[in-house]
Parts: C-alpha cells; sequence; structure tokens
C-alpha cells in the first residue's frame, strides 16, 4: 500500500521494513524497550488489551497489521478476511496510558509509537502461493508439534505462522511481544521457536501471553472473525463453545477421566446443534462440532482417554496445578470459531494476569 493511499493518521506508518529499520535504529541507539503486537488487523478489545499491556512495559509500541497468505489453506477466508484499517487506525489514535517512570516528574503518557504495514510483496519478495507445492522461497517448519490441536484442522497453518512471525520478529526486532490466549498453541509454538531458532529479539522469556479477553454478556472469545456471526448466531449459538468448554472444566476439577470431560462437552455442544437445526425458518443455525480436546501444553500430545486431574499431577514434576490445555472448535454458519481454558496453574505457562 502506497502511503497517498494511506488513512490520516497521528501514528507514524512505515510501509517498508527498510524505512522501518531507519526508525528502529534510533530507538536501539537511545536504548529504549519496544514492545511488538502482531495482527492482522480488524482490531477490538483483544488486540487492544496486547497493546495496552505493552504501553505499561515498553519504552515504545509497535504494532503490526499484515494479512499472512502464508497461513491461510486454499478453501480458507483469505480474499473475504475482515479489513478496518481506517477504523483500527483510529482505535490506535486515541489509545493512550499514564505510566510511572523512575526519575520522571509524574505520570508519562504513552501512545503506540508506529504501525508497521507491509504489502504481501515486502513480506514475500520471492512471492507467494496459498499452495504449498507452488511455493518458493525460504519457510519455517515446526516439527513435530503442529499436527495436533489445531493443526489437525487446519495442517498448513502453523508453517505459515511460524514464517510470517519470524520475518516480523526480525523486521521489527522487538524487546518484548504479546500475544493472546485465545491462540494458545500458537503463542507457546512461537515461545519454542524463539529459543530454537536462538532468536534475540525477542528471548523466549519475553513472549507474553496474555490472558482471553471475552464479551462481557456472551463470554465469546473476541476474535475478528467474530464479525462473520449474525446476530442471531452470536446471541444463540457462539456461547455454547465456552460453556461446553466450563462443563468439561467442571468435570475434570470433581475427578472424572478425559473421556467423560469431553463427553459432556460435546453433548452439550451436540444438543444445542439439534435444537438449533430444528428450528425453521430464519432462527435455523448450523452448528457443527470440529473438535473437544485436553492436550498437553509442552508436547501438545492427546492425553490419554482415562487420565484424571489426580493422575496428571501426580505423573508430572510440576505436581499439583500441572497444566493441561482444553480446547476446542466449533462451526458457527460460515464461522469458526476457537477457544480454549487452562487446566491448573496458568502462570506455569507463562501466561500474565
Amino acid at each position: 500500500m502506497s502511503s497517498a493511499k494511506l488513512p490520516e493518521c497521528s501514528i507514524p506508518i512505515f510501509t517498508t521494513v527498510a524505512s522501518y529499520r531507519e526508525w528502529r535504529r534510533e530507538a536501539h541507539d537511545a536504548k529504549q524497550k519496544v514492545g511488538f503486537v502482531a495482527t492482522m488487523g480488524a482490531l477490538h478489545d483483544g488486540h487492544l488489551a496486547l497493546v495496552k499491556r505493552s504501553l505499561a512495559e515498553n519504552d515504545l509500541t509497535v504494532l503490526s497489521i499484515f494479512v499472512n497468505p502464508a497461513q491461510f489453506a486454499p478453501h480458507e477466508d483469505l480474499a473475504t478476511y475482515p479489513s478496518t484499517l481506517p477504523r483500527d487506525l483510529e482505535l490506535l489514535s486515541a489509545m493512550s496510558l499514564p505510566v510511572n517512570v523512575q526519575g520522571s516528574n509524574g505520570p508519562l503518557v504513552r501512545k503506540p509509537s508506529a504501525v508497521f504495514l507491509p504489502t504481501v510483496l515486502e513480506m514475500y519478495p520471492s512471492g507467494i502461493s496459498q499452495t504449498i507445492s507452488e511455493q518458493k522461497g525460504t519457510f519455517v517448519d515446526v516439527k513435530g508439534y503442529e499436527h495436533q490441536m489445531e493443526g489437525k484442522s487446519r495442517p498448513t497453518f502453523f508453517r505459515g505462522v511460524a514464517t510470517v512471525v519470524t520475518k516480523l520478529f526480525n523486521a521489527i526486532e522487538p524487546t518484548q511481544t504479546y500475544f493472546g490466549q485465545k491462540d494458545i498453541q500458537q503463542a507457546l509454538l512461537l515461545r519454542r521457536m524463539t529459543r530454537d531458532m536462538l532468536l534475540s529479539h525477542p528471548l523466549p522469556d519475553k513472549l507474553h501471553i496474555v490472558p482471553t479477553v471475552r464479551d462481557l454478556t456472551s463470554s465469546l472469545a473476541l476474535s475478528s472473525r467474530n464479525a462473520y456471526l449474525t446476530p442471531h448466531e452470536r446471541e444463540v449459538a457462539a456461547p455454547v463453545l465456552h460453556s461446553a468448554l466450563q462443563v468439561s472444566k467442571t468435570a475434570w476439577q470433581n475427578g472424572a477421566s478425559k473421556q467423560e470431560c469431553i463427553r459432556q462437552a460435546c453433548t452439550l455442544i451436540t444438543d444445542t446443534a439439534e435444537k438449533a437445526n430444528a428450528s425453521g425458518g430464519d432462527d435455523k443455525i448450523d452448528i457443527r462440532l470440529d473438535y473437544i480436546e485436553l492436550n498437553d501444553p509442552e508436547t501438545f500430545d492427546v492425553l490419554p482417554e482415562e487420565a484424571s486431574r489426580a493422575q496428571w499431577e501426580s505423573e508430572g514434576s510440576e505436581g499439583k496445578g500441572r497444566p493441561v490445555i482444553l480446547s476446542g472448535a466449533m462451526w458457527v454458519g460460515r464461522t469458526r470459531l476457537i477457544d480454549n481454558i487452562i487446566l491448573g496453574d496458568t502462570r506455569k505457562l507463562g501466561i500474565i494476569e
């Protein structure tokens, strides 16, 4: 996108790596900490919570907006992914956070410092296709950890995510970076990637995971794709995934086996789906369960069917509070929703409150 076509914005916008790096060099010379939030735009309160966290903990905060073709399979919604750039820039421009800084006279007011808004060609100089067999150039594979949970339903997803985030980290050089718990597998894999690739910007312990932000009425995890939901879908069907995970959480805490925890969650979703599909006319909603599962947060392996909370905690070095990822995905009409709850001590996964 050329600068002539950009909406007016009080925040500096960089569309090339070269122009951003010139700005970043000044921050480096001034020994300023740079926080980073990677997004695909269509910003919501979940994104803004990440930005606020960065504002509180860094001298400067950079946000990227880039819809990454490499993480969309050919049949997925790349062409229709929500785009609200003017509103996104308005939201960022309106943000400010008073912070107390040692040595200053009174609170300082921090605002977002820069927006990185690259083109597809800037991010993929060799070009990019959504079909892996047609791709040329350098890509990042996460071996052995990308085929479970979301990777099982979207087998090319994490390859695309790891590739683009490596590029963004190389370009932005963040001191600290922030990802949401809603995409817990992605966040944990990226932290592992920073360690495996020996990255210095950020270091693994500087990749922070922030709790999921939810709709205050329905507890629906906020997502840019929620814009696809009709008002009726949002009211009737969308909250059921979180409700199902809560049912499973209660069963786990009460000593039920993994198999029973999942059965109770799936029953709630299938019962809701039957009622929604049975209603006629405009009230009919298509609800389809993708998966509900419990996974080891270290290996992402599926827990055995007979596993229980007591057994899980007794077998791990973490002991009491040993975390488990309880996650799920479902379709409401044409919208795919994902959500998760951490069973156990979230601090052991580095999730910051």
